[in-house]
């Protein structure tokens, strides 16, 4: 006699472990923002590719910007 029955009991047992760990009431720990030494070096970056797109592509159309950092 094998022992599958032990293996599926296992399986329901693991798989309902794992649907119920993420319950809705679980705590929710919010996404801390960059750090304001990583906005500085983003916004100097973007500035240095904008610089660097004018003069590849110089053009006497206004850059539209699309998203502006917090």
């Amino acid at each position: 006699m094998t022992n599958d029955h032990m293996a599926a009991n296992l399986a329901v047992r693991l798989a309902e472990h794992h649907l119920r760990s993420a319950r809705p009431d679980a705590p929710v720990v919010p996404e801390r923002g960059p750090s304001p030494r990583a906005r500085r070096a983003r916004a100097s970056l973007a500035g240095g590719l904008h610089r660097l797109a004018r003069w590849l592509e110089p053009t006497d159309r206004p850059i539209v910007v699309t998203h502006r950092p917090r």
